[in-house]
């Protein structure tokens, strides 16, 4: 019977960490999404400010992607242990 519900958890345990990944990797998509439009918008109203805008574009982009590999990560690491 322990087997049984240990195995049930088991098995909950490793949809909810894809379920996780998911969101997380889904979220870090949006949120670099509306970085490049507002990036895109920005340099649109200002061209003179090119280079600027663009590389905190990037600098933003790849702290919102660390954050979101972190997160799928934590969340393989959950499915597994």
């Amino acid at each position: 019977m322990l087997a049984m519900i240990l195995a049930a958890i088991n098995g909950t345990l490793g949809i909810g960490a894809c379920f996780g990944a998911a969101i997380a990797a889904l979220a870090a998509g949006i949120g670099i999404g509306k970085i490049g439009g507002s990036a895109m918008e920005a340099i649109a109203r200002q061209p003179e400010s090119t280079g600027d805008i663009r590389s905190n574009m990037i600098v933003i982009a790849a702290l919102i992607e660390g954050v979101a590999l972190f997160a799928v990560i934590v969340c393989i690491l959950a499915m597994f242990v």
